[in-house]
């Protein structure tokens, strides 16, 4: 009779540690279950904000070659007045050159 009370005893206590861990592991299984979920929702949260970032990058970036693009023809239409503006003075010289040659004739035959 003592060793059916200790062997029922010991089965009791076998079964109330492994009811106590079986519970423990499901609180932990469902608090790593937590935790995974929320990582994912981060993960899922970053990737959409690199996609956003990643889309405002390429618009910069084709905003600025598209200001390059303005620059470079400003530039060159600064290279072409300063050409039409040299080769308008040299004709300026020239037509002013012509009339001291005009009025020293008209003086000349006055």
């Amino acid at each position: 009779m003592l060793a059916d009370w200790l062997i029922y005893t010991i089965f009791i206590f076998v079964i109330l540690y492994l009811t106590i861990m079986l519970f423990y592991t499901k609180a932990l299984y469902e608090k790593e279950k937590k935790s995974s979920a929320i990582k994912q929702q981060n993960i899922k949260d970053a990737q959409l904000l690199i996609r956003k970032y990643r889309v405002q990058l390429q618009r910069a970036i084709g905003d600025i070659d598209i200001l390059t693009e303005e620059l470079n023809k400003v530039r060159n239409d600064i290279k072409t007045l300063r050409a039409r503006n040299s080769q308008q003075r040299l004709e300026n010289d020239q037509l002013t050159q012509k009339i001291k040659e005009l009025e020293e004739r008209i003086e000349a035959l006055i």
